[in-house]
């Protein structure tokens, strides 16, 4: 009997043993430092002698209370994503990242990859397991992405670094002036040099809010674990463009891979063995998820803003507004002086991947780039796209020309 006795409490000791091992990860899941006491300037070497958080082991009431809020701007290539980004960057309480799935992509790109289909299954993992590391401020998990490999938490090479104000400012960017009149994307990269990981994990842990802009994903239900995950608050801003007007911007962007459909567009006569695959992707992959969301399934509930770019560029403030009442974060009226300076924009500054622009001008751009055989091609490949999102059809060449005629129905979603 008492060999049994033994027996029992040894099993009941590795029962428990594997259940700490279990729950141990979601107990030592990063929280916010009180902002208050998060960065303390010491004399010497301000990227080591630097104070961290005081009693990081303890949780004061207001890191209970205000737990971190997480956002994404969930998109597709060339939709606008970029400008709409910069509505969360200016924002001195979100830490934004943009695009940090990049690294994740580029490795699968250059390596030997499987079957297509396993390839982008363990692609969407590795992005869910990088988002989650990245909401939790734990910027140190990218280190396995980022080529060539950091070194002591040191990289040269974030990609678009320079999009981040949080990234760009004291007291991870040393560099900075607070006088600079030129956009962070001109300056940052130069002025900043290399990015210190560890001190970006705690200028995130300082904020209430990370915001990241991804256009890697491609279906909203591909990120249904990470809303579901109690780990997380997350909410889902997705944003859409007219595919017409996402087409010419590729085309203009990405002249190797849309060859074919500017010689078509040149020319007028659709190539031979046309590959339409890219479009058709696009538009269903954009369709499928815009139902989702509008279907409101438990999941996404409360958790999903569907965003015409269109309606941003027309009413900039306005659906700014709209975005920030969705997400429960007071507008800060630094996000407004910079829409008032950079949706009216005719300066220097502007290039190929500039948030700065005359959006209204910009907006109606794509009508005059396009010939009429494109664009009637585009209307029947993604015709669902456009009775769901509510953009009009042109039926003659006289009625894409003439920018008087809006081609955005309004509509409420």
């Amino acid at each position: 009997m008492e060999f049994s006795w033994k027996i029992v409490i040894l099993l009941t000791s590795v029962s428990l043993g594997v259940q700490y091992i279990v729950v141990r990860p979601l107990l030592m899941v990063p929280k916010p430092c009180p902002r208050h006491t998060l960065y303390k300037e010491s004399p010497g070497n301000a990227h080591t002698q630097m104070s961290f958080c005081k009693n990081s082991s303890v949780h004061t009431e207001a890191q209970i209370a205000a737990p971190q809020k997480h956002i994404l701007l969930f998109s597709q290539t060339r939709t606008g994503s970029s400008f709409t980004g910069q509505l969360f960057n200016q924002h001195p309480e979100i830490f934004y990242m943009f695009e940090p799935l990049y690294h994740i992509q580029k490795i699968f790109s250059d390596g030997s990859s499987p079957k297509q289909q396993a390839r982008d299954r363990a692609l969407l993992g590795a992005y869910r397991d990088l988002l989650l590391n990245l909401y939790t401020c734990d910027l140190s998990f990218l280190e396995d992405y980022i080529q060539p490999e950091p070194k002591n938490h040191m990289t040269a090479s974030f990609f678009r670094r320079s999009s981040s104000h949080a990234l760009c400012s004291p007291p991870v960017c040393l560099g900075a002036s607070e006088k600079e009149d030129r956009p962070e994307e001109v300056w940052c990269n130069r002025k900043c040099r290399t990015l210190n990981l560890t001190l970006a994990s705690l200028a995130c842990q300082s904020r209430s809010h990370v915001a990241i802009k991804t256009v890697r994903f491609p279906l909203v239900k591909d990120l249904r674990t990470l809303i579901e995950d109690p780990r997380l608050d997350l909410k889902i801003v997705h944003l859409v463009r007219d595919p017409r007007a996402v087409l010419a911007s590729r085309m203009a962007t990405f002249s190797d891979q849309y060859r074919s459909w500017k010689i078509w567009n040149a020319t007028n006569h659709q190539p031979r063995h046309m590959d339409l695959s890219l479009i058709n992707k696009m538009c269903k992959d954009m369709d499928h998820s815009v139902l989702t969301g509008l279907q409101n399934p438990d999941w996404l509930r409360g958790r999903y803003l569907l965003l015409r770019y269109e309606d941003l560029a027309l009413n900039p403030e306005d659906k700014t507004k709209e975005i920030y009442k969705f997400l429960g974060l007071d507008l800060d009226p630094r996000v407004l002086t910079w829409i008032a300076q950079n949706t009216n924009s005719t300066n220097k500054w502007n290039y190929k991947f500039s948030t700065s622009r005359d959006s209204r001008t910009t907006l109606q751009r794509w009508r005059l780039q396009l010939s009429f055989d494109i664009v009637r091609s585009m209307q029947s490949l993604c015709s669902t796209s456009f009775a769901l999102l509510g953009y009009r059809k042109v039926q003659s060449m006289a009625e894409l020309r003439n920018t008087t005629l809006s081609l955005v129905e309004p509509i409420e979603f």
